[in-house]
């Protein structure tokens, strides 16, 4: 990679809907060096960056799957500018160990000294990442892309495991002489959007919009990765990721990356006649993303 040896290393930074193959695809890259971060939770996304986004989007009013609020502190040039020097302080701190790791932070003490390809995967870096384009103004982008049907099915799978009406209503009667004297704090679900799969369907089609939107705009800054070509022809993607990265990878290193890859996750919804259904019923709206 061509540039100024003193000169920090700007990030790459992963977007695009959640579970269309980001962890996946981030994984891959940093097998080839690719410095993602050291504390992170299950889907692979850093912690530290998680939480800073999560602030992001709740102070607008919004969470993951209800992200568009985030536009209104986006064109609030005064809070957008508070909110960069805030996290810029946090890049300073101790805090920043979490993703550093100890070795990293005491050789660089800040996320603005990294001197090594760097950077981090979140799906809801899709709607905060004008922001994070402020703090890094030569960030690279990487939009990863699923078609909608399995990102929905996916979704919907996922609430069903964490979400139990059954038990929630058990838990309800048991303790409703408690509610007598205190109300409930917290809902009986979450997430319940992605419970239908129209609820995820038309929540990734606002990821789609939003990421094409800042890919658009940054041009040769960004690249994007159709998930169903990259299970089919990994060896070729990642010979041109890499680069773009700024990795440094031999043919044999990409080879062994690409063999790690479960090739059979395309297009599942195909074996599943409600979600071929359901394909169909929303064909136009597929279509107007390339599927």
């Amino acid at each position: 990679m061509n540039r100024d040896d003193n000169a920090p290393v700007q990030p790459v930074i992963v977007i695009g809907m959640h579970r269309s193959g980001t962890s996946m695809v981030t994984d891959v890259l940093e097998s080839l060096g690719l410095f993602s971060g050291v504390c992170r939770d299950p889907n692979e996304e850093a912690w530290f960056f998680l939480k800073l986004n999560d602030w992001l989007l709740e102070q607008s009013g919004g969470n993951w799957e209800n992200p568009q609020p985030i536009r209104w502190l986006l064109g609030n040039p005064d809070i957008r500018l508070l909110a960069a020097d805030y996290i810029r302080h946090v890049f300073r701190t101790p805090g920043i160990v979490s993703f550093l790791g100890w070795k990293r932070f005491l050789a660089c003490r800040s996320l603005e000294a990294i001197g090594e390809p760097w950077g981090w995967k979140d799906p809801r870096n899709t709607f905060t990442l004008p922001l994070w384009l402020d703090l890094f103004p030569e960030a690279k982008v990487i939009h990863i892309f699923r078609h909608g049907v399995d990102v929905a099915q996916s979704l919907r799978t996922r609430q069903r495991a964490v979400s139990n009406p059954a038990a929630a209503r058990a838990l309800f009667e048991q303790r409703k002489p408690l509610y007598y004297l205190r109300r409930k704090a917290s809902g009986f679900i979450a997430h319940m959007r992605c419970a239908s799969l129209e609820g995820g369907f038309s929540l990734w089609e606002e990821y789609m919009r939003e990421a094409q939107r800042h890919v658009q705009r940054l041009g040769v800054r960004a690249a994007e990765v159709r998930y169903e070509e990259f299970l089919e022809r990994p060896v070729d993607h990642l010979r041109q990721l890499a680069p773009f990265c700024g990795l440094s990878a031999t043919d044999a290193q990409i080879g062994q990356a690409a063999a790690r890859i479960d090739t059979s996750r395309a297009f599942a919804y195909r074996a599943d006649k409600e979600l071929s259904a359901f394909a169909e019923s929303v064909h136009e709206r597929l279509e107007a993303f390339g599927y």
